[in-house]
Order: C-alpha cells, then sequence, then structure tokens
C-alpha cells in the first residue's frame, strides 16, 4: 500500500501546487476554467488509487468526521437545487465561464475532503507546498506591476510584453494598478495570498529559532502582504487583520507562554507593513479615486449593494431551492434592481450574486443557504470547543482556521473560485487530521490473495477512470475549439464562417447550449452575407440550420433571456435574407419574452423600437403604420426611463422623431 499512498500524497501535493498557477492561453477562459479541469483529473485519479488501495488491501479505508451529516444535507440540498433548476445543465457543471460552483465541482471537492481525511496525507508537507506555489504565484505577478505582464507576453505568443491586452473597462484588469498573476482577478489573489499568510505565519513561529528560516518566512510574509496591497483587495485585508485578532484573543485566553513573542513579532510586522501601505498606498480605501473618477467607474461596493438586493429578491421568490445552482446569469435579471442601469457596470452579465451567502440564497434558496451555514457554524463550533486542548497538533490548527475565517471574509465580499473552494473545504479536513477527529476505519474480512472478483474490480474501475479522464479533455478539447469560434465572431475579425467552423467542432464533442446559441448566431450572419452574394438557395438552407440550433437551446434553457436575445437578432438578419414581414414577427415575440424574463433591461425596449421601426416601414395598412409608430416611440420612452443616461437610447429617440415628423 505504501506505492499507493505515495502516489496519493503526490496527487494532493500537485492540488496544492497546480492549481494556483494553471492557466492556459488557447481556452475561451484563461484562468477558472483550467483550474477546474484540473481538479476534476486529479479528483478522478484520487478516486481511482483509494478505491484500488480499497480493493487491494480488502478494507473499507473510509473514515468519519464530525461533519459527516452536514456535508450529506448540504450536499441533498445541492442535488435538489440542480434537480428543480430552470437549467439543470449550468447547475450540474457550473455557468459556463465560472465552471466552480456547480454539482459536479462540488461533489470533486467532497471526494477530496473524504480522500483527504482517509489516507495518510502529511498535512504540512501539503502547508509548504502550498507556499511554495504561493512565491510562485507572486513571482509571476510582479513583471505585471512594472508594466510587463508575462500573461500577457503568453497569450500574444511573444509579440506583447506589457500590459495592453487586458480589458481596462473596470479597472479590475490592470495589472499595473491591482495585480492578479494566475488568479485570474485581483480579489482572487488576494483571498489566496491571504489563506497563506496564515500559514507562513505558522511555519514563522515554529522555526523562530532557526535565523535562516526566521528570515526566509519573515521575507515571504512581507512579499505576501505587500502583493495583497498591490492586489486592492479590501476583503483580503481585513481578512487578514481579523485572523491576526482571533489569535491574539487565543493566545491572550490561553495564557501561553510564547505570547508575547508572538505579539511582538506578529504586530511588529503588521505595523510595519501597514506603513508602507499607507504610505504608499493612500488612495486603497477609496476606490473612487482620480483615476476612478476619470474613467467613470462606480465604486464597487455600491455595485454589489444593488446585487445583493436582487439576490435577496430572488432568494423571497424562489424560497426553497433557487433558481437552481450557478444561475444567476440568467435570474438576476428577473429581480435586477432599476438602479442598476445607472452605474458604469450596467451591461455586465453578473454571473454570481458578489457575495457567496446571497449567491447561495438566490440560487439554492434558504434550504440550500441554512445548509451552508450550518455546515460552516458546525465546523467553527468544533474548533471552538477545542482550543483549550494542549498538544503539539493546536497551534497549526488555529493557523489553518485563521486561514478559513478569510475563506469566509473574502466570499463574503466576493464569491468562491476554485483555488479558495479547495482551501474551503480541505482546511477542516486538514484540522480534523490533526485533532485526531476521525472515528475508526470500517473494516472488512482480509484476504491474502487477488481474486478474480478483485481483478474484475479494478478492471471495471479502471475502465470507469478512463472514461472520466477521456470526458475531461474532450471538455477541455471541445471548449479551444468554442474559444476559436469566439475570436473569429469578433467585430474586428467577423469571419463567420470559420467561427461556425470550430463551433460546429465544438459540438461535436460536447453538448453545450452556449456552444450552440454561438453557432446559431454565426450562422444568422453567414445567411445575410450569402443573401447579400445573391446566393438564395444558401442562405434560406443556413436560415433553417441557425433556427434549429436556436430552438434547441431555447429548449434546454427556456428562462435564458440571453437565448431570446439572440432569437431577436437571429430573426432582424433572417429578414434581410428573405424580406418576409413574419421574421420581424417573431423577432417581436422573443424580444416580449425576453421582457417578461428582464423587464428591468434597457436594451430590449430599445430592440422593440428597432424593430417596431421596421414593421412600419415594411406595412402597408396605414392603421397598422400608426400603431408601430406609436409603439416605437412608446418602447424608447420605456427604455429611457429605465436608463436615462442610456446614450443609444437618446439617439435612436431624435432618428424616430425626426423620421415620423418627416413623413
Amino acid at each position: 500500500m505504501t506505492k499507493i499512498d505515495n502516489i496519493l500524497r503526490f496527487l494532493y501535493g500537485s492540488l496544492f501546487f497546480l492549481t494556483p498557477l494553471i492557466f492556459a492561453p488557447m481556452t475561451s477562459e484563461l484562468f477558472e476554467f483550467n483550474k477546474m479541469i484540473f481538479i476534476y483529473i486529479v479528483t478522478i485519479l484520487i478516486s481511482f488509487f483509494w478505491l484500488l488501495k480499497m480493493i487491494l488491501s480488502k478494507k473499507i479505508v473510509f473514515k468519519k468526521t464530525p461533519l459527516d451529516i452536514f456535508l450529506i444535507i448540504f450536499l441533498l440540498t445541492q442535488i435538489l437545487s440542480t434537480i428543480f433548476s430552470l437549467d439543470r445543465h449550468t447547475s450540474f457543471f457550473g455557468y459556463y465561464g465560472r465552471f466552480n460552483g456547480g454539482l459536479l465541482s462540488i461533489i470533486s471537492y467532497i471526494i477530496l475532503y473524504y480522500g483527504l481525511v482517509s489516507n495518510p496525507i502529511k498535512i504540512e508537507s501539503l502547508l509548504k507546498t502550498s507556499v511554495i506555489s504561493s512565491v510562485f504565484v507572486i513571482l509571476w505577478g510582479l513583471p505585471g506591476k512594472l508594466g510587463h505582464d508575462l500573461t500577457c507576453f503568453l497569450v500574444s505568443k511573444g509579440k506583447k510584453f506589457d500590459n495592453s491586452c487586458w480589458d481596462n473597462a473596470t479597472l479590475q484588469f490592470r495589472p499595473e494598478d491591482r495585480v492578479f498573476s494566475t488568479l485570474g482577478q485581483p480579489n482572487w489573489l488576494g483571498a489566496f495570498l491571504a489563506i497563506n499568510f496564515f500559514i507562513g505565519l505558522y511555519f514563522l513561529l515554529k522555526n523562530k529559532s532557526n535565523t535562516k528560516y526566521l528570515i526566509l518566512n519573515t521575507l515571504y510574509l512581507f512579499s505576501n502582504f505587500i502583493f495583497i496591497i498591490f492586489t486592492r483587495s479590501r476583503s483580503a485585508l481585513v481578512s487578514i487583520g481579523v485572523g491576526l485578532l482571533m489569535l491574539l484573543a487565543y493566545f491572550v485566553y490561553t495564557k501561553v507562554k510564547d505570547k508575547r513573542k508572538f505579539l511582538l513579532m506578529a504586530g511588529a510586522l503588521f505595523v510595519f507593513i501597514s506603513a508602507i501601505f499607507l504610505y504608499t498606498q493612500r488612495d486603497f480605501f477609496n476606490l473612487n479615486s482620480s483615476s476612478i473618477k476619470a474613467a467613470n467607474v462606480t465604486e464597487s461596493l455600491d455595485i454589489r449593494k444593488i446585487v445583493w438586493k436582487g439576490a435577496l429578491d430572488l432568494g423571497k421568490k424562489y424560497p426553497f431551492f433557487g433558481t437552481g445552482l450557478e444561475t444567476f446569469a440568467y435570474s438576476y435579471y428577473f429581480v435586477r434592481p432599476v438602479e442598476h442601469n445607472l452605474t458604469s457596470e450596467w451591461d455586465f452579465v453578473y454571473n454570481k450574486a458578489h457575495n457567496e451567502f446571497f449567491n447561495y440564497l438566490a440560487t439554492t434558496g434558504f434550504t440550500g443557504l441554512a445548509s451552508y451555514l450550518l455546515l460552516i457554524g458546525v465546523f467553527i463550533y468544533f474548533v471552538l470547543s477545542k482550543l483549550k486542548i494542549q498538544n503539539k497538533d493546536i497551534p497549526l490548527s488555529l493557523f489553518l482556521f485563521s486561514a478559513y475565517l478569510t475563506t469566509l471574509i473574502t466570499n463574503f465580499f466576493g464569491f468562491s473560485t476554485t483555488t479558495i473552494n479547495i482551501f474551503f473545504y480541505l482546511i477542516p479536513a486538514f484540522i480534523f487530521v490533526l485533532q485526531g477527529a476521525e472515528k475508526t476505519t470500517v473494516q472488512t474480512a482480509e484476504f491474502k490473495k487477488i481474486s478474480n472478483y478483485q481483478y474484475l474490480l479494478i478492471f471495471i474501475f479502471s475502465i470507469a477512470a478512463s472514461y472520466g479522464l477521456f470526458c475531461t479533455f474532450s471538455y477541455w478539447l471541445a471548449d479551444t475549439y468554442y474559444a476559436l469560434g469566439v475570436n473569429y465572431s469578433k467585430p474586428q475579425i467577423s469571419d463567420y464562417q470559420k467561427a461556425a467552423f470550430y463551433f460546429e467542432k465544438a459540438i461535436k464533442i460536447r453538448d453545450e447550449h452556449i456552444y450552440e446559441d454561438r453557432m446559431s448566431s454565426s450562422l444568422s450572419y453567414l445567411a445575410a452575407i450569402a443573401a447579400y452574394q445573391k446566393q438564395a438557395d444558401a442562405a434560406k438552407q443556413i436560415v433553417a440550420l441557425s433556427d434549429y440550433y436556436n430552438q434547441k437551446t431555447l429548449s434546454a434553457s427556456p428562462e435564458n433571456v440571453f437565448y431570446w436575445k439572440t432569437r431577436a437578432k437571429n430573426q432582424y438578419l433572417f429578414y434581410q435574407v428573405n424580406l418576409d414581414i413574419n421574421e420581424l414577427y417573431e423577432g417581436v415575440k422573443a424580444l416580449l419574452t425576453a421582457q417578461k424574463l428582464a423587464p428591468t433591461d434597457p436594451k430590449i425596449p430599445y430592440s422593440l423600437a428597432v424593430y417596431y421601426s421596421l414593421l412600419y416601414d415594411a406595412d402597408k395598412s396605414q392603421i397598422q403604420k400608426d400603431n408601430w409608430h406609436k409603439q416605437s416611440i412608446s418602447e424608447i420612452d420605456k427604455a429611457l426611463n429605465l436608463k436615462k443616461d442610456f446614450q443609444d437610447g437618446l439617439t435612436l429617440k431624435k432618428e424616430l422623431l425626426k423620421k415620423y415628423n418627416a413623413l
């Protein structure tokens, strides 16, 4: 069994070392998607070798923990939320673009949790691995702070060694202002570093008598904290403050002999770095600094309050199991507050509630949120109830608990990511192992020889693992084709033939309705191009195929407002192909459906105004023309009532008034 145990240790080590570092420039989402794929691969391999160990040892290698019943309750609520979801596919696999948080990912984290407590994994080795990984993350992010982002260098295939490949719309992707390294977003990097800050602090105190390690660990903590400052993540900084206060309270409460040394080290470190921080980053707490005001960017906390209000309304509207795991991007439009239209991010897709707790409320209802809070509460109670126990493992458990608290704080002001969820689920496993809280292993009878039955089981699980790995790789491969299709669909390229080609390749590999939606859109443009080139028969065939994919996506996710918008856009292009007024009627129907789903979206009445204007031009009946005239003005007024500074809407209203007055 030693070889299998070593393999399991290696896999867990790989999980903690590689997950924060992994990204790939050829996928549709560089960071989270590739990390999630890697987590699936590691989970499959750990499951296989864990089962192999059971088969060969003829023992059920499974250890119980204090969280068992609460994990089961939590998992059941997530399953029920998926069953009653408005989009089961999204709830199972996760929102495409975020990936983490779907039922499949939750199952994976729970498997990793039990795999760790049930096998002889060296906790301190994993923690050292995590710290080393964070060092590489810091080193990778440093050039970006200096204006030469390494990720940008790779994404551009060596053409750019600056920060110009990042979107500056929200100031979230300017590495020179807010570093994000290999984590993908500044707050995610801040959350990751906050966790490792307390791991590093533990090693600092443990090796305080060793000058070499004292210098190295102090240097690490200094670099870690400085990079948290560079992320400008307020939640990460607050989480460190809360964690240090918790440790301070423990050392005071238990009257530990090393209390003074701890206070001196931690206090001096915190004060020294904070002094540097306050001097160099004077506008840290004021995100309405001059640079942000110049870009007319709404303060992030103001936007969060609006989104949280919408999430609370969703929880009230769907109180039992929510709208379904990871469906917030679609369901938020059902209750989206009108005031969101007056923010700088009014046209952004909010696929998370930017608060993990509100997100659970909106997508899994009060039952899902209650089970999540119960899981957290029981773990916190367990740790606090063991504080008086004095043994060599308690200090590490406390530092791990401080690290765990940082995940709760950063998740409160944001949402969980792949890397953070690994710690959220496995830190409790670490502590249970250290505290010896697991119960006796359940065993079966032992045999000396490997029987044919065992060989059969090994064969079956080998096939299952291979299939799982194959499906995971197929998922990744399909996404690379999807990414190529998205790239060719960009306005600056607009090569819809190549886009459709790659979307078709993605669809052949994986059944994913977002691929089909993109395929439908690309084909609608191709149909219009074919009609312009006088290829009438080809245009009709392409129209039929585009409509087929659009109908398929609507069947898979009928309450997805984005797919109804795609249909409306398609019908406009179909009208350009055959000049059939019925295409316009279908477009209006699609927009009216979208309007019911997203009543506060100003773009929908704006589009209706355009459609009614087209119907005005196409209709021959004067009575109908007058009707379309009134409706187009009515809809553009609705759009402007929803967003008074809607520039496109203001321009369209002027054009419509000019058009109707001229007639």
